[in-house]
């Protein structure tokens, strides 16, 4: 008992601290309503609610901060893409019977091109000298995008190239995401500026700044080449992903990742794409020239996903493609935690006879990850998936093979992130010549994997792998 009159501070403390608890949970109150109306998955409403009851004065500032599932307020009500867009010029639009085109259209995106000509990078030394050659032989400008431009060699091995080419008056236009281009930009990038380039922030983090948001983040990996080269996928600018010729014992060290490089009518919608970030970002505007003529025989089509698209077509367009799949459903990603839609529809595939496959690193560099995804990897093997684990590499390719149909590559993991609150880039190639190609490489790739499953744990073990996939939707 409180002595009230030798003790009046500590009385203070405790209805002070009474206060506090009560007016937390009244604000965690307040913002369940929120919660329900932002998130369509009952898995993320129940831990945001979880969070901020049982840890009020945490979870609600981190609710603010980071959560919602569109926040098109906070993301400065970023104009829809493609909605306004004007249709690229001499565009070849494809007549393609895959259902997959055909709901992608219907979901407002831009429809397949026909007459492409594609290539794909699967060796990160490959990837970095043929990015540095189109760098040097660009003639009037070169637009790229990316999540990560790091302070390091590989990094400023870039900006030096970019930056001699700004001199030489090519236009030269670099957007890089607040976060995940941290390192780099503070200082690296005035050599850019300097020399006459532009530089875009893509969402900043600090309140006071323009269109901020320390959540929604631009994860899209792209290189236009005076409009009519598009270097595309799921490589960051960093040694990690690609660089230099490494000798044959540190091999290891660089992450296993794609690129592919595009010429042809498709090329036009990724420079659309292009200008309405870049607009959103810094607000100056990019002219968008007329598409490409046909080089090639592919088809393509992209799908930006992200809260500047409606609804979410990318998820429901891979969720039905799953669901219609007849042979195989071939995915290579470093992470795995997508939600229990796309797990039923795994599962249902496998126990039907279809060839289902899941290629990923044992150990990935997100710890929380791979615990998340551990049961549902061992519950999926009971189904017949057949899990594929690297067992040295990081593997941070992102690759779908639908039957003989359709490849699907771009920056989207397959955890909640990327499906719902990243801004993304996926491509989508039809028709039996691309998906070879792609099931051809992930073929390979899976043979220097083991076929294998994560170690059922102990007592210990399970609290984690539960607790993390409780989180996965946060994280």
């Amino acid at each position: 008992m409180i002595d009230t009159e030798s003790r009046p501070v500590e009385l203070l403390l405790l209805i002070g601290q009474h206060l506090a608890t009560i007016l937390g949970f009244l604000l965690a109150l307040l913002l369940v309503s929120r919660v329900l109306r932002q998130h369509s998955r009952p898995a993320t409403s129940i831990a945001w609610f979880l969070f901020m009851v049982l840890a009020p004065w945490v979870g609600v500032p981190a609710y603010l901060v980071f959560g919602g599932r569109k926040l098109r307020d906070r993301a400065g009500r970023k104009p829809e893409l493609h909605a306004s867009a004007p249709m690229p010029q001499a565009a070849e639009v494809a007549d393609v019977a895959d259902d997959s085109a055909r709901r992608l259209v219907a979901c407002g995106l831009p429809p397949p091109r026909a007459g492409n000509a594609m290539e794909l990078l699967t060796d990160g030394t490959a990837a970095y000298e043929r990015l540095l050659a189109l760098i040097d032989d660009a003639r009037h400008s070169i637009h790229l995008t990316t999540f990560i431009l790091a302070d390091d060699a590989v990094g400023r091995s870039l900006v030096a190239h970019l930056a001699a080419r700004a001199r030489e008056g090519v236009a030269v236009r670099v957007l890089v995401d607040a976060i995940g281009s941290l390192c780099a930009r503070a200082w690296r990038l005035r050599e850019l500026t300097r020399a006459g380039g532009e530089l875009g922030v893509f969402m900043p983090v600090l309140p006071l700044r323009r269109r901020w948001s320390a959540n929604l983040r631009n994860h899209r990996k792209l290189a236009i080449f005076d409009d009519a080269i598009v270097l595309t996928g799921g490589m960051n600018l960093a040694h990690e992903y690609m660089g230099p010729a490494l000798p044959e014992d540190a091999l290891e060290r660089r992450w296993i990742d794609t690129s592919v490089e595009l010429r042809g009518p498709a090329v036009a919608d990724f420079a659309q794409l292009f200008a309405q970030d870049w607009q959103f970002a810094t607000g100056r505007t990019v002219a968008v020239g007329p598409a490409p003529a046909a080089l090639g025989e592919i088809t393509l089509q992209i799908a930006p996903t992200g809260p500047d698209v409606a609804g979410e077509p990318f998820y429901d367009v891979l969720t039905a493609a799953i669901h219609n799949a007849r042979d195989r459903i071939w995915i290579v990603t470093p992470y795995f935690v997508p939600d229990e839609g796309l797990l039923r529809a795994l599962a249902l595939q496998a126990r039907v006879g279809v060839d289902v496959r899941l290629v990923m690193p044992r150990q990935s560099n997100h710890r929380v990850a791979d615990l998340a995804r551990n049961r549902l990897l061992r519950e999926l093997a009971q189904t017949g998936v057949r899990v594929f684990l690297h067992p040295h590499a990081m593997i941070h390719a992102k690759h779908i093979v639908i039957d003989d149909r359709v490849a699907i590559t771009g920056s989207v993991n397959m955890d909640a992130r990327s499906l719902y609150l990243n801004y993304e880039l996926a491509l989508f190639a039809y028709g039996r010549t691309a998906a070879a190609r792609d099931a051809w490489w992930i073929d390979r790739l899976a043979a220097h994997c083991e076929e294998s499953l994560p170690p059922r744990p102990g007592i210990l073990g399970r609290w984690a792998e539960d607790l993390s996939w409780l989180l996965s939707p946060l994280i």
